[in-house]
């Protein structure tokens, strides 16, 4: 990407307007947990936190997880191949198994990949979303080297609401979703159903005329929640997600008339108990499962598919939280325990390890001063005990401008596959230990916020995988240091949001940039209304990366434009359009092991019509 354009996105956050307004305006009473596992004001928090609410998310019109993720400050993604096909978050410029993601709660990462199937996820369940960038391990166990992605389906609420959308664009792609929300007497409940389906493009870009074909994607998901007031102070709780997924991808290894498909399911659900049992105790339980199961399925022209191959990790997780409130501050005492369960076609030497971790953490408001510290010991079976533990503090300056600076550990044990998959595999590897320290200054009021933040991760035996050579190792260090700028505001009916991302991660060994990330990547958002219209424009921008650890498969970089129109026909329905990638613009984000290039959606357009009344 061309320095003209970073130089303008960092004009933009630092122009003196954006000192005064916001794109969205952050109410005092908004709330995020994430951070600290419990509740807190928003302007109180410590960490570096990016919230998307329901009203966010129905703006912004994307019809992906991964493209609203996409336009947050420090998030990079990568692709292979369009809708449904596997994608990678990284955040703050670290692999993409570092992020820890949970569901209402419940872990849904695999334990053989360690990553998660963002593709599998569909937005139109989500009801809000916080981003924790910087190492959380303290808080949430092992693999949250770079962060934690809390996903918050769509519970009940006072009052029943029905709600329905459908959409229709290129690609043949169609959307559809509806539930119901409501509460009666004590109990709350929440049930949404969705479904898509895309024909899709060719997910490589090759001139070979077997997979120069349409690779789609299909997918229906639920999600239920009921909660039931016992009496006052106690709550009990049941919540399940399942999606289920197809997608259809071409294997560049393959010969003759072949084809490849994959079914995706994923499920977990959890049973809760939330009691206030004294004025200064609550204790929150939760008992649950979350599994990731893929099937991996080639046909040859007859269409009888082979006996699939077959990836199942089931995760058994119990958590029981106690929040002490003292005469200053709330004291948090946990037990975390995860149990990891591989069954397979594959064939792997070790197929369970249980992770148990007692957490100590503290939070404090004490006037203009904020303080939070958390201490954890992990007991793994398979690689012993491991001590993490978190520290930070806050300083308002007055009611606009605040100083944040945390140091943190973090640690991240290797996958199954990276152990013990058959040819792929290194059963030496040791797991990683991350060591980060960061700081920022935010000024925020009505209608208005700008922030940067400053970070240094050192990451000790990092675990890379060398798409070229099919190998992997620890590496014995990477850096990864960076500034993130972020601002918006509101000026009348004009918004803009922004963020530009300037980092080095880095190889410390080889002084090579880490695979599939960028020095330098950004977004830009702007929005006008118009009575009952809403117009909206997008820029997503990244500099060159790798795709590769040597640093010899260059990725050019991109910009692209996306155009949003929403119209409010009255209070029930909203029609929406939107269009992606512009000016029809090729960019790369992942090639495949024989360096061909996964294909990117060119420009497109999908217009919904929502109906939800307004109670």
């Amino acid at each position: 990407m061309k320095k003209t354009t970073i130089a303008g996105l960092v004009g933009l956050i630092f122009t003196p307007t954006v000192f005064a307004a916001s794109a969205t305006s952050i109410s005092s009473d908004e709330v995020v947990v994430t951070a600290s596992r419990i509740e807190q004001p928003k302007e109180s928090v410590i960490a570096d936190v990016s919230v998307i609410d329901s009203e966010q998310i129905e703006r912004a019109g994307q019809s992906t997880l991964i493209e609203l993720l996409q336009t947050q400050p420090g998030v990079e993604i990568s692709s292979n191949g369009g809708a449904g096909k596997t994608s990678s978050v990284y955040l703050r410029g670290t692999n993409a198994d570092h992020v820890v993601v949970l569901i209402d709660g419940m872990r849904m990462n695999s334990a053989t990949l360690g990553t998660t199937t963002f593709e599998n996820i569909p937005l139109e369940q989500i009801e809000k979303i916080e981003i924790l960038r910087g190492p959380a391990t303290s808080l949430y166990g092992q693999d949250a080297v770079g962060g934690v992605i809390q996903i918050f389906t769509k519970k009940g609420t006072d009052k029943t609401n029905v709600y329905a959308s459908l959409g229709y664009g290129t690609y043949n792609t169609s959307i559809g979703s509806t539930g119901i929300r409501g509460r009666v007497n004590d109990t709350s409940y929440a049930l949404n159903v969705s479904a898509s389906n895309t024909d899709g493009f060719s997910a490589l870009n090759t001139n070979n005329p077997n997979f120069n074909d349409k690779d789609g994607y299909n997918n229906k998901a639920l999600t239920a929640n009921v909660s039931q007031k016992l009496a006052d102070g106690h709550t009990i709780g049941l919540q399940l997600f399942e999606s289920d997924g197809k997608t259809l991808f071409d294997n560049s290894f393959n010969s003759g008339n072949f084809s490849s498909y994959d079914k995706l399911e994923q499920q977990s659900f959890a049973l809760s108990s939330t009691d206030q049992w004294t004025s200064i105790w609550k204790s929150t339980l939760r008992v649950g499962a979350s599994r990731d199961k893929l099937k991996n399925y080639d046909e040859i022209n007859s269409g009888n598919p082979f006996n699939p191959t077959v990836f199942n990790t089931l995760q058994q997780q119990v958590n029981w939280q106690n929040d002490l409130s003292l005469p200053v501050g709330v004291l948090t005492l946990m037990y975390d325990r995860l149990e990891d369960d591989v069954t397979s076609t594959t064939i792997y030497d070790k197929t369970n390890r249980v992770n148990q971790g007692y957490v100590a953490s503290y939070l404090a408001n004490i006037g203009a001063h904020s303080f939070q510290t958390s201490i954890r010991e992990d007991h793994n079976s398979q690689f012993g005990s491991h001590l993490t533990g978190g520290l930070g503090y806050g300083f308002s300056f007055n009611s606009n401008w605040r100083a944040t600076a945390s140091y943190g550990t973090a640690f991240k044990s290797p996958t199954f596959n990276d152990l013990y998959y058959p040819g792929f595999s290194n059963p030496n590897l040791k797991p990683e230990q991350s060591e980060n320290i960061e700081a920022s200054l935010r000024y925020e009021e009505q209608g208005s916020h700008v922030s940067a933040t400053v970070f240094n991760n050192n990451i000790k035996d990092l675990i890379s995988f060398d798409l070229t050579t099919f190998t992997i190792e620890n590496v014995s260090k990477a850096q990864i240091k960076g500034l993130t700028l972020a601002g918006g505001q509101r000026l009348g009916n004009f918004n803009i949001e922004s963020s530009i991302d300037l980092q080095s991660p880095r190889n410390e060994t080889t002084d090579k940039l880490l695979p599939r990330r960028a020095e330098r990547h950004g977004s830009l958002n702007l929005g006008y209304d118009l009575g009952e219209w809403h117009f909206g424009g997008e820029f997503i921008a990244s500099s060159g990366r790798y795709n590769d650890s040597a640093n010899t498969k260059p990725m050019s970089g991109y910009g692209i434009f996306n155009l949003l129109t929403t119209y409010k026909v009255n209070t029930d329905w909203t029609v929406q359009a939107r269009v992606n990638n512009l000016f029809d613009k090729y960019y790369t984000l992942a090639y495949d092991g024989n360096n061909i290039a996964y294909n990117t959606p060119g420009a497109n357009l999908f217009v919904s019509i929502r109906y939800s009344p307004s109670n």
